[in-house]
């Protein structure tokens, strides 16, 4: 029956709640009761990395979800089967509410892979799965350009990196961020004099699968969409725009999903993509779509999410659909893959963003590892993507056992890509990513993911030094500083 609340008594403390972050990058992880996980900070990038609604919250809690370990092992799970639902643990309390109207709840007890296992079946029965005729059986295999040139891309070096494919098992050659002339304008830059469909063309002729990247819900002031279109911004109660967060040096806005000319508007852009010849689409910063602000049309926020991806879905065809940055159960059924932990990088992980910045959603291998295992529960109803895995030793700091926890979670998840670009591997290191490209799943019970799931504690100096960073983080400036430091290194490295 459905409820607008629901509280479990628990019959005893509970050991450990499972928390389930809102999107992609957000934190999914177990924590200890009595255990703190500080606000993360600078507060510039919360709305594109965790749920604005709840980032204050002191309970334990979590999005649409929620679990806890009692001292006998068992474990009670209450999960939402609706959208807006959040759930938090109160005392000796499980506590689930939507945020508007009412929907249905579903409870379990027993083993931790019992009661999540069932409550995916349960997710599977709800109206989230009625339409899943364009999904794809299984993930392809698939070569990225971000983590090899980030927004470094041009028509030349792609064209080089494809030709050093060689006979290398990809299914995908996927065009990443940086072909764009702005965030809202998705027209080719002049880099790409050819154009895309000149560009789709040639991967095409390799006998792969040509995959682009690009995140249609939100724009930044420097966009022709801006200037065009402000009434087709989220705003919310005062009147002013919704920041959905900072990123490319500007401030990042959102698209209202509920007006009608910004569904036209999506659904031609889908349909050009496919007409550019792309059948692998990766849409990003998706949560933008789903930020707390006042509708054009009102509804809840996650609905009005649902439907701006239900329109791209229909006029994506039978693409396959990678959503990242995405509310996670508000995007079932509508997509073949998810990305299900933050984006990795070339490090295992930094004192900056975990023990002075408390952000377990900032780039990172060891983030990425943390927040993709506690979703493996996930695999029944989605492609789960765990990001890229590296093989070119040169080109990161990590060491050989990282680089393997990561391309073994790969296997673990069957989703398998790269960045490296072959010409920079050695020969071993390319016969390794042949073989990883042809390897069979892996099953988790084989892999010893433990070293990356704790959650770092601060001490008094980091929290004071902690204060101080983000404090200066929450400036645009102070962002642009460390993004300047980071494309010159970038450059080197490509160069």
């Amino acid at each position: 029956m459905p409820e607008k609340e629901i509280t479990i008594s628990l019959p005893s403390p509970a050991k450990r709640f499972y928390r389930h972050g809102w999107q992609s990058w957000s934190l999914a992880a177990w924590q200890d009761i009595g255990e703190k996980i500080a606000i993360p900070k600078p507060t510039l990038l919360h709305p594109m990395q965790y749920d604005p609604a709840y980032i204050y919250e002191q309970r334990p809690h979590g999005s649409s979800l929620g679990a806890v370990e009692m001292e006998n092992g068992k474990i009670i799970l209450l999960g939402a089967l609706g959208l807006d639902a959040h759930v938090f643990l109160d005392s000796d309390q499980l506590i689930g509410q939507y945020e508007s109207g009412t929907g249905k709840w579903f409870t379990a007890e027993g083993s931790e892979e019992k009661v999540f296992e069932q409550y995916a079946a349960a997710l599977k029965e709800t109206e989230f799965f009625e339409k899943t005729r364009f999904l794809h059986a299984t993930p392809p295999t698939i070569w990225c350009s971000w983590y090899s040139f980030y927004t470094h891309i041009s028509e030349q070096n792609l064209n080089q990196a494809l030709d050093d494919l060689g006979d290398l098992p990809f299914d995908v050659f996927q065009v990443d961020d940086g072909w764009q002339r702005a965030i809202g304008d998705w027209v080719p830059n002049e880099k790409f004099p050819g154009g895309l469909d000149s560009l789709s063309t040639q991967i095409r002729r390799t006998g792969r699968t040509p995959g682009i990247w690009l995140a249609p819900l939100i724009v930044v002031p420097d966009s022709d969409i801006y200037r065009q279109h402000p009434e087709w911004l989220l705003r919310d109660e005062k009147g002013n725009l919704v920041s959905a967060g900072f990123n490319w040096n500007e401030p990042l806005y959102t698209l209202d999903t509920t007006i009608p000319a910004v569904f036209e508007w999506l659904s031609a852009l889908m349909r050009q993509v496919r007409a550019w010849g792309f059948d692998y689409v990766k849409l990003d910063f998706l949560y933008a779509g789903a930020l707390p602000g006042v509708r054009k049309m009102p509804m809840k926020r996650e609905q009005a999410y649902r439907l701006a991806l239900e329109t791209m879905r229909e006029s994506l065809g039978d693409a396959y659909l990678l959503t990242c940055g995405a509310p996670v159960i508000p995007s079932l059924g509508l997509c073949d893959g998810i990305r299900i932990g933050p984006d990795v990088a070339s490090h295992w992980d930094s004192p900056r963003d975990d023990l002075y910045l408390n952000n377990f959603a900032i780039p990172g291998t060891r983030n990425a590892i943390r927040t993709t295992v506690n979703r493996l529960w996930l695999k029944p109803l989605v492609h789960t993507d765990p990001d890229v895995a590296y093989f070119a030793s040169e080109r990161n700091s990590m060491t050989t056992e990282q680089e393997k926890m990561l391309q073994d979670l790969a296997l673990v998840c069957n989703y398998k890509a790269t960045s490296d670009i072959p010409a920079w591997l050695s020969e071993l290191e390319r016969k390794k990513l042949g073989d990883f490209l042809r390897t069979g799943e892996k099953s988790i019970e084989d892999i010893d993911f433990s070293v990356a799931m704790p959650i770092p504690e601060e001490n008094l100096i980091q929290k004071i030094l902690g204060a101080a960073l983000g404090w200066a983080g929450s400036f645009p400036f102070v962002l642009r500083f460390f993004n300047w430091l980071g494309d010159k290194e970038l450059k080197k490295k490509i160069d």
